[in-house]
């Protein structure tokens, strides 16, 4: 990674085949309060002519990386961070509006404190924005995580800053310093879950993270892969368990298939009745379908095992939190079987 600018932030805006929605994305960053920063595009094969479009009304705003095909949010991420000059990396979808104050606000929290690495917006729907999409994330005893608030009216609940478990990887901050220690995105990931896994990798390894209230960001939600496609059903679950066979302890990761036992039972349910992401995906699919997708999640969780085996023991030689204040993280940052499984 190039040597960091002071307090220059890097903001990089991963695209699939998302052109019709980058004249607003943009537009909503040329018009951002603090002007210390660059915009690092990264197209992953798009096939509607998103770079061209990009490099004639935004080029010189812009660095563009062009990759030949789809090369997932965590490595295209990773290659904005490696391209990237300044202190800060700010991490937006391209199908995202900015508030005006947006990075000014959010960069707030880890300019002031040395030990904070990351910080969390207020994400809202874009179609309702009196509704949040997240303040953060809350992690199931499994390694599945859901966005904290989702679908809450947002009524002044969450109108205070506070210490949250780490951020989507959505309107998010992370300081080049922390990452230049932990590492970067796990490319293996391709897309889902990679948030999760950088997000506990850097709280083990004693970083904090701060859901910034007044840093506000429009999310159209799913614009490039589908809500509850078979694509997203297959990566979330493959990756959930990696990130508990890479950083959970050895205790928590015995008891991972009784956690997810129980949690399959209530999205059985889900299916049943109509709630929750499996009950939206067999509403327009076969459950025999949900249940090929689970297997070939699991067959392929388990076939590179090894890896993330490798992988474990590197992460955990950089450990500085014990094991037992990992318990607290479920109490204040938790989520019930109940509410992953049948929450819409």
């Amino acid at each position: 990674m190039d040597k960091p600018t002071n307090n220059v932030i890097s903001l990089i805006v991963v695209n699939w085949n998302g052109k019709h929605f980058l004249k607003e994305c943009f537009e909503s960053i040329k018009k951002q309060t603090f002007k210390e920063f660059e915009v690092i595009f990264v197209d992953n094969g798009s096939t509607d002519g998103s770079s061209e479009w990009v490099a004639e009304h935004y080029g010189d705003f812009v660095t563009i990386v062009q990759n030949e095909q789809n090369r997932g949010f965590a490595e295209g991420n990773n290659q904005g961070i490696l391209r990237a000059r300044g202190r800060y990396m700010v991490l937006i979808n391209n199908d995202t509006v900015l508030k005006d104050d947006f990075l000014e606000e959010l960069m707030k929290p880890a300019v002031n404190n040395s030990d904070v690495g990351m910080c969390a917006s207020k994400i809202l729907f874009y179609d309702n924005p009196s509704v949040i999409d997240a303040t953060g994330q809350l992690l199931y005893w499994d390694g599945l995580n859901r966005q904290k608030g989702h679908f809450e009216v947002d009524n002044g609940k969450y109108n205070v800053d506070c210490e949250i478990l780490f951020p989507p990887g959505c309107g998010s901050l992370y300081k080049k310093e922390m990452l230049e220690e932990i590492g970067l995105f796990d490319e293996d990931f391709f897309a889902y879950g990679e948030d999760t896994d950088l997000g506990l990798r850097a709280r083990i390894a004693g970083w904090k993270c701060v859901y910034v209230h007044r840093a506000v960001i429009y999310h159209k939600r799913s614009g490039s892969t589908g809500e509850y496609s078979a694509f997203k059903a297959f990566h979330v679950e493959r990756n959930r368990l990696w990130v508990a066979v890479k950083i959970f302890p050895l205790w928590l990761l015995l008891l991972n298939p009784f956690f997810t036992i129980y949690r399959l039972l209530f999205q059985a349910y889900g299916i049943f009745v109509g709630r929750g992401a499996a009950g939206q995906f067999a509403d327009k699919n076969s459950p025999w379908r949900l249940i090929g997708i689970f297997l070939r999640a699991y067959t392929s969780a388990i076939f590179y095992l090894p890896r993330m085996m490798k992988k474990r023991r590197l992460i955990q030689r950089k450990r500085k939190t014990a094991n037992l204040k990992i318990l607290p993280w479920f109490r204040q940052h938790g989520i019930s079987a109940k509410d992953i499984a049948l929450m819409n």
